[in-house]
């Protein structure tokens, strides 16, 4: 029997089925941001068993980032919002001579013989020092696969009357139906081997 005067008792026997409610609501009602990160092909783990091939230097499109984020395109200092369009006019260039097995029937750049030879042989590659900053790097790279996406963009709309992304995006949609899986699988490899994506990252510098 409770003594006389002294304060309730508070009933603590549900608390812990509250927490416990509390606790799934939480965790169903709360969103987790991801981090997306950047979509790149690693090499082979053997080694590789035959010579890699020449590359021509006119085919090679290089990009430095020094520690204060500044871009050294083609031994150019260069503002990124150019950097685009430069690589742009490099990818697209198409400079082989016309009836040789590298001609580009396609490409609608300048065709200057001292730039690519074609798409397929054009590589970006870009160098970036120890203390550059990552948003100056994400921002570097975005414009670079941008370049390639407006090139795609451009000759999905003239082979079958839209952007390449959204091809790649109902490609990659899991309600997509197989059959038309299908059809857009063999687009989008169409599209990529029009203008793959060959970009290079050398080695950070680490010189002070």
């Amino acid at each position: 029997m409770p003594r006389r005067g002294a304060p309730p008792e508070v009933n603590a026997g549900s608390m812990a089925d509250i927490a416990f409610l509390l606790l799934i609501f939480f965790l169903v009602t709360t969103t987790i941001e991801t981090d997306a990160g950047l979509d790149r092909m690693l090499p082979p783990i053997e080694p590789p068993t035959e010579e890699p091939p020449v590359i021509k230097q006119k085919n090679i499109f290089t990009v430095n980032i020094n520690r204060n984020g500044q871009l050294l395109v083609e031994e150019e200092i260069t503002d990124i919002k150019q950097l685009r369009e430069k690589a742009i006019a490099f990818l697209d260039n198409g400079g082989a001579p016309s009836g040789s097995p590298e001609f580009c029937s396609y490409c609608k750049g300048k065709r200057n013989a001292e730039s690519s030879d074609n798409p397929d042989k054009a590589i970006i590659s870009l160098k970036n020092d120890r203390e550059t900053k990552y948003s100056t790097y994400i921002t570097v790279q975005n414009e670079l696969v941008g370049a390639y996406n407006d090139l795609r963009n451009r000759e999905a709309q003239r082979l079958y009357g839209r952007d390449f992304t959204g091809i790649e995006a109902d490609y990659l949609d899991p309600e997509t139906s197989s059959s038309l899986k299908d059809d857009l699988k063999e687009k989008v490899r169409r599209i990529q081997e029009l203008f793959p994506q060959k970009l290079s990252e050398a080695e950070a510098d680490t010189s002070n």
